[in-house]
């Protein structure tokens, strides 16, 4: 599957602008990190991909067709979890999957039902009524019924918010062996997920396409651009973005990127999360 997004633009009703001509090519198999701040027009470009909002202009094209002609062609091979998925607190696990699954159009749907919940690591709360689900059981819930009929595409919108940290190992694992074979976008504020498992990054920031490519060519571009330095041998300076404060024995050791750095700082080696923040930092300050 290949999606491409050709100066894409969407403006909502009331005047605001959420994305700016956006050029994208997805196309599997890989697994694509979605980054960007709140409000940087993540969510919005994940409902155009799945057909749930139409663009102002631009065009969205599955395999070379557009979207609005393969519209049905393509929900049938996907599988989604926005951030605001909502669950029916009266079902057990296993009958929600159920109607999530004739939703979908699945026939004779036990097989996989028992297999996305395995995946998901919720055998022991088949009968269990969803209400009853701590924050992070329900987000399994959700992302289970997103692997239902394995779908060729999937998009998850902060699929490990309310995860322990072995659970979001788990996740990263099962979404990294999802993506060997498909299409998988994956949207979140937690960098270390991106950087464990996914092969391509795009950067978005107030609705423009800030960044795509690998996520060493991201680390790249901060390379000179990160320092660290002692808190009490710091000053004032201007352009110098702090990113991370971190208590030692010795003091307070500080974490900052920048255009240039001052003379007090050592350069160190990026990390992703520092070359993401540098590249937020910087286009701010333009």
């Amino acid at each position: 599957m290949q999606i491409e997004l050709r100066d894409l633009s969407m403006t909502y009703p009331n005047g605001k602008q959420v994305l700016q001509h956006l050029n994208l090519s997805l196309k599997a198999p890989s697994l694509i990190g979605l980054l960007g701040p709140n409000g940087a027009g993540k969510s919005t470009l994940m409902k155009l991909l799945v057909a749930a909002l139409m663009p102002t202009s631009g065009s969205i094209l599955v395999d070379g067709q557009p979207l609005a002609k393969t519209e049905r062609l393509l929900k049938s091979k996907l599988g989604y979890l926005p951030q605001d998925f909502g669950l029916f607190d009266e079902l057990t696990v296993v009958q929600f999957l159920d109607y999530m699954a004739a939703l979908k159009g699945l026939h004779n749907p036990k097989g996989t039902i028992q297999e996305v919940i395995r995946a998901v690591n919720l055998e022991e709360k088949t009968k269990s009524k969803i209400r009853t689900l701590s924050g992070g059981q329900r987000q399994r819930v959700g992302i289970a019924q997103a692997l239902l009929g394995n779908p060729t595409f999937l998009i998850f919108d902060e699929p490990t918010v309310g995860l322990d940290p072995e659970e979001r190992i788990h996740f990263r694992n099962l979404f990294s062996r999802t993506a060997q074979d498909r299409l998988v976008l994956l949207s979140t504020h937690i960098i270390e997920d991106v950087q464990s498992i996914c092969d391509q990054i795009v950067v978005i920031n107030h609705g423009r396409v800030l960044f795509t490519g690998t996520p060493e060519e991201l680390i790249q571009t901060a390379v000179g651009h990160v320092g660290a330095f002692w808190e009490k041998d710091s000053i004032m300076e201007q352009g110098l973005h702090i990113t991370a404060r971190i208590n030692t024995s010795q003091g307070i050791r500080c974490r900052a990127v920048a255009d240039k750095l001052p003379t007090y700082v050592k350069a160190v080696e990026p990390s992703l999360e520092d070359a993401y923040l540098y590249l937020i930092s910087r286009e701010a300050a333009q």
